[in-house]
């Protein structure tokens, strides 16, 4: 293929990745969806809810290195394959034979897995056939298209176990996983990368320790999938709960609509927030989402306190600037990566990102357990997170304002 056809065909390309990645991610939000009937089900305590949706984010970071550091070195499509063909299984087993409390744990761990095989490797099969600003762009509608599927998930979840019951959910899930399996079948090359995997060990992340603005990016991602995946869990809890003690207006939709057009209005700040990085800066558009949502986080908790219209409208705002950053920070790692190294780059931005998607979760599900369910327990829940949020901002500037060790890492894109 001649670099002009391959120049016009990345679009159709990247379309079909993202289309798959769509499908794959569909299903994933389907529990936290319905974690309110689950609980009462099986009979769960808030840690033990904590602990099925962190489980997830656990598995994940547990395989994403090996997995996504393998892209370096074979067909990314290979390792998409197996994460696809995973999801679908995870799904499919919550369906059939999920019945408690471990079952479902065990499952979610299956469904980690099956994700660390599909984000990155996704993500990296469009990266490496783009550079620059068009390769900023490819990443945003990719985390776009990811985030509208995650987002729909409930909706779609909260409507078919309406009409059918959480099985056929599940089997939604199923379906759309194995659909993406066929496409990277079908779209994604079967040949290794064009360029050598750096000389070295496979999971040798030293080199990418040494990168201070990848490393400044990944911080930043930390903390923002912390805080994202607490309230991704808790979220349609948090409305059922404020809705049964304070009531709720006729025109106030039910918890998983509200939360899908949440999630709606977060791929559209998320684009935008990109968009407004290329000409701002991203350090000074990463500082502003980061200090907005540390403040969003502490009035949502406690918003319960007042009435279900304002809890809605502060999860909106919150929402909206945890996600302001979300294509900021990756596209700003991929862009700080060293090209033989970007999978593992990526892998290790994925790694980071997931350990605090499983701490969130489980954080707000132990502050529950702890100070009860009513409007004091959300208000250290999800305020609890305002602290983490700081924190890693804080992090990320010290380590972006850091010199570049080495001479040759000059031509790379700088650090926040």
């Amino acid at each position: 293929m001649t670099e002009k056809t391959e120049s016009r065909s990345a679009p159709r390309f990247t379309a079909a990745v993202v289309a798959a990645q769509v499908l794959a991610q569909i299903g994933a939000f389907t529990l936290p969806a319905l974690l309110p009937g689950f609980i009462a089900r099986w009979s769960l305590s808030a840690t033990e809810a904590g602990w099925l949706i962190g489980t997830f984010f656990a598995a994940y970071v547990a395989a994403v290195p090996m997995l996504v550091a393998l892209t370096d070195r074979v067909p990314a499509r290979r390792i998409y394959l197996l994460g696809t063909g995973l999801t679908a299984l995870s799904h499919l087993g919550f369906a059939l034979v999920a019945d408690g409390f471990w079952s479902g744990l065990a499952l979610r761990a299956v469904a980690g897995i099956g994700w660390a095989g599909c984000y990155m490797p996704g993500l990296k099969a469009i990266a490496d056939r783009l550079e620059g600003t068009v390769q900023s762009r490819a990443v945003t509608w990719h985390a776009a298209g990811v985030g509208i599927a995650g987002a729909a998930s409930f909706l779609v979840a909260g409507a078919l176990d309406a009409l059918a019951g959480p099985r056929a959910a599940f089997l939604f899930g199923t379906g759309a996983a194995a659909t993406a399996f066929c496409i990277g079948a079908v779209v994604m090359p079967g040949t290794p990368p064009h360029r050598a995997a750096a000389p070295g060990a496979l999971l040798d992340f030293r080199p990418v320790f040494r990168n201070r603005a990848a490393m400044a990016w990944i911080a930043g991602y930390t903390v923002h999938t912390w805080e994202l995946a607490a309230l991704r869990a808790w979220g349609v809890t948090f409305f059922a709960a404020v809705i049964a003690r304070q009531g709720a207006p006729d025109w106030l939709p039910g918890p998983s609509v509200l939360f899908t057009a949440a999630g709606l209005l977060g791929i559209a700040v998320s684009i935008t927030g990109n968009e407004a990085a290329q000409r701002l800066g991203r350090a000074r558009l990463v500082a502003a989402a980061m200090g907005s949502a540390a403040v969003l986080s502490l009035l949502t908790g406690w918003s319960a306190l007042v009435s279900a219209p304002l809890a809605a409208a502060c999860v909106l705002a919150w929402n909206a600037a945890i996600y302001l950053d979300s294509s900021a920070l990756t596209a700003g790692t991929v862009q700080a990566a060293e090209a033989d190294r970007r999978g593992a780059t990526m892998g290790l931005h994925s790694m980071c990102g997931y350990a605090g998607g499983f701490l969130g979760p489980l954080g707000v599900g132990l502050a529950l357990d702890l100070a009860g369910d009513g409007a004091i327990g959300w208000g250290l829940a999800f305020g609890h997170l305002g602290a983490v949020t700081l924190a890693g901002l804080l992090i990320l500037r010290r380590v972006g304002q850091r010199p570049a060790a080495p001479p040759a890492a000059a031509a790379r894109p700088a650090g926040p």
